[in-house]
């Protein structure tokens, strides 16, 4: 289990937004944290700890320019995502990213887009790829959302459909939807699922909030899921230390 840092970016600053409200008018994005420093501190931090395989995400237009500071900063150290397609991918991979991110481009008018998927791989190569699989829960199964969260698909996410696209991509990332940038505590059933099903390098993101729940999240992946942490960390705002966290993931 490796821990996996974020910078997440809106309006060109780092900030910790409750995901769902993204879609809200800008009155209404409820802003856990807003950080006096910018996107290449952050990233200068996780070089220092020699923490790979984090991730980049901009929240919208507007960040493109914070975002290549970050990969500047630490080439080949993070990952990109949000609005990343077929056109703009290798750019990114040019400032220093190590995969590109996607999920709304391969996930169009409620399913998956073979068409885009096929143009992401003709891109940048299964190698560089990461899949976003941000789900919610309905119906006591979970189902991919895109378009920030507020569209759900006919995809869910299921053993059989985690083993086809596993055949796409390189790694995984999963935003557990419902209670991402919410300190309550993450999805314990998708974690728990998530380590049987996947046989790829997956992250899961959403909920975790303290050393307890690195415990309890250990347990239940049986090591298998990596995770990141935004809005509980110091670091943002939260009252979990980012140096505890880690250390502890290191010595696991």
């Amino acid at each position: 289990m490796k821990f996996k840092p974020c910078i997440d970016l809106h309006d060109g600053k780092v900030k910790q937004i409750v995901g769902e409200t993204l879609h809200a008018d800008k009155e209404n994005i409820i802003e856990n944290f807003v950080s006096t420093h910018d996107s290449a501190y952050y990233a200068s931090l996780f070089k220092r700890d020699k923490l790979t395989g984090g991730h980049v995400i901009m929240l919208g237009g507007g960040n493109a320019e914070a975002a290549k500071r970050a990969l500047n900063e630490y080439p080949n150290g993070m990952q990109i995502g949000g609005g990343i397609n077929a056109e703009n991918a290798q750019h990114y991979l040019d400032q220093g990213a190590s995969h590109v991110i996607v999920t709304s481009y391969i996930f169009r008018d409620g399913k998956l887009d073979k068409i885009n998927l096929d143009k992401m791989i003709a891109a940048v190569g299964k190698d560089r790829l990461v899949i976003d699989l941000s789900c919610k829960e309905k119906d006591g199964k979970w189902y991919v959302v895109s378009n920030q969260w507020k569209q759900f698909t006919d995809f869910e996410v299921n053993q059989d459909n985690i083993a086809y696209l596993e055949q796409y991509c390189d790694e995984f990332l999963i935003h557990a939807v419902d209670v991402e940038g919410k300190q309550q505590g993450f999805q314990q059933s998708l974690v728990k699922s998530l380590a049987e099903w996947v046989t790829i390098t997956t992250t899961y993101a959403g909920g975790v909030r303290s050393l307890a729940d690195l415990e309890l999240f250990a347990a239940l992946s049986a090591g298998k899921i990596d995770l990141t942490i935004g809005s509980a960390l110091d670091i943002f705002g939260g009252s979990l230390s980012y140096d505890e966290v880690v250390a502890y993931c290191a010595n696991r």
